[in-house]
């Protein structure tokens, strides 16, 4: 689920007080004297979600060895994990149990608040607070209660990742800003025989992203912060929201059984049809330039095609047309992990690590020293639009919590199967928040 000016940590995230407010059940905060790290033999197990054969898979690698070779006593054991499985099943299922990964992803927002409630984070906010000044207000949706539970690697809003080449071809000038541009971009792009837009509703998050977008557009701020605050979905924006997403349904943009494709799994995913050269766009996050080369049939033809814009805004609309989706990743530690896990993460957000880490062109780094390693020209665009944006709202699935979040996106998804409406995206939501 975004960087400014230097990459990331000047980004104007003006979070909602749901992510800061929450319970907190401990977690001790008190810095480890110097003297008690790495006097044991530790292993460290990492549970991260770039499962895919690819440079950040590598990367991580290479990190994970390098942080070993600094410090001999520690081991540090992989587990790469598909995301949906990783955030759906496997690690609520090992937070349940004894036995919990060191070290895990980490999304920030209601999701890590609902963790901290359940007494299953460590409290990094002395032993990394350093880190958390250098990182600045994008490291505050990985607070709860005024705690740093988390440390963001990663931060990029969200935009619509286009094939430039097929653009020219259908006579489309410039990338649409506004949504009636992007209708009439979608019907020019049907006169020659290509996919307008690819949509992994398989994987249920792509698609519930449209309707994020569509009440980013119809809400105010004000009321997206209420609702990440309160879980409060009285507004009529938020129905506005669905019907709005009802109508760019029927305009059919998107590929035929949509409903069954994955989001970014191999070339006949979403993100394959793009990459691949068999659609013309793609809403997503800017971790995408990483997947869509794991992708790729021809990695240089997809260099050269592939751009960027930012969601466009719809005219008379109640939301703030520069406002953004957008999110991060990080890396949490287990309540009970020892002192070397915070070490290991503060080692993660260091900037000769996050300068790699920007080298990789999977995504932008926070760290304001590693700006200069971005080079690919689609997420210089996105770094710029990250700059330009008046407000970043969390993705509304992690802002609200796993509760609220996947109710949500269930409903969404019926809507786009046909099955639903926009009411019922609401109803959905209000039912979830008084579980």
């Amino acid at each position: 689920m975004a960087m400014k000016h230097r990459a990331g940590a000047g980004l104007a995230l003006f979070l909602t007080t749901a992510l800061l407010v929450a319970g907190c059940n401990g977690g001790d905060s008190e810095a480890p004297a110097e003297s008690e790290l790495y006097q044991n033999p530790v292993t460290l197990t990492w549970w991260h979600n770039a499962s895919q054969e690819g440079p950040l898979k590598t990367y991580w690698e290479k990190v994970a060895k390098d942080f070993s070779a600094l410090h001999p006593t520690v081991k540090v054991q992989i587990e790469a994990i598909e995301t949906n499985q990783l955030q759906r099943t496997r690690l609520p299922a090992a937070l349940l149990s004894n036995d919990p990964p060191d070290v895990f992803q980490a999304w920030g927002g209601g999701e890590m608040r609902e963790q901290v409630e359940a007494d299953y984070l460590k409290d990094l906010s002395e032993q990394a607070k350093t880190e958390i000044a250098e990182i600045g207000s994008a490291a505050e949706i990985w607070k709860v209660n005024g705690k740093q539970y988390g440390l963001p690697y990663r931060m990029g809003i969200e935009g619509v990742w286009y094939n430039k080449e097929m653009f020219a071809k259908a006579g489309i000038a410039a990338p649409p800003t506004t949504f009636d541009e992007l209708n009439d971009a979608v019907t020019k792009l049907k006169a020659i025989n290509v996919i307008p837009i690819a949509l992994g509703a398989g994987d249920k998050w792509p698609a519930a992203h449209w309707w994020y977008n569509f009440a980013l557009r119809a809400c105010s701020v004000d009321t997206l912060k209420k609702a990440s605050a309160e879980l409060v979905f009285d507004d009529p924006c938020f129905v506005k929201a669905g019907q709005d997403l009802k109508t760019f349904i029927g305009t059919n943009p998107f590929q035929p059984n949509y409903i069954a494709t994955p989001g970014q799994n191999d070339a006949t995913s979403a993100n394959g049809l793009l990459a691949n050269g068999k659609a013309a766009m793609e809403l997503m996050g800017d971790w995408n330039r990483g997947t869509l080369d794991t992708v790729a049939e021809d990695r240089e033809a997809l260099g050269k095609f592939i751009g960027w814009f930012p969601v466009p805004a719809i005219s008379g609309s109640a939301g703030d047309p520069k406002a953004a989706l957008g999110g991060g990743d990080g890396f949490a530690c287990a309540k009970q992990a020892p002192a070397e896990c915070v070490e290991f993460l503060r080692y993660l957000v260091s900037p000769e690590v996050q300068k790699g880490y920007a080298e990789t062109g999977t995504g932008l780094p926070v760290s304001k020293a590693a700006g200069a390693g971005v080079t690919d020209p689609a997420l210089k665009s996105i770094l710029d639009a990250t700059s330009n944006a008046t407000y970043v709202q969390l993705w509304l699935d992690t802002a609200f919590g796993s509760t609220v979040g996947n109710a949500m996106n269930d409903a969404i998804v019926a809507m786009f199967a046909g099955n639903g409406t926009a009411e019922q995206v609401v109803d959905a939501m209000k039912a979830a928040a008084k579980k």
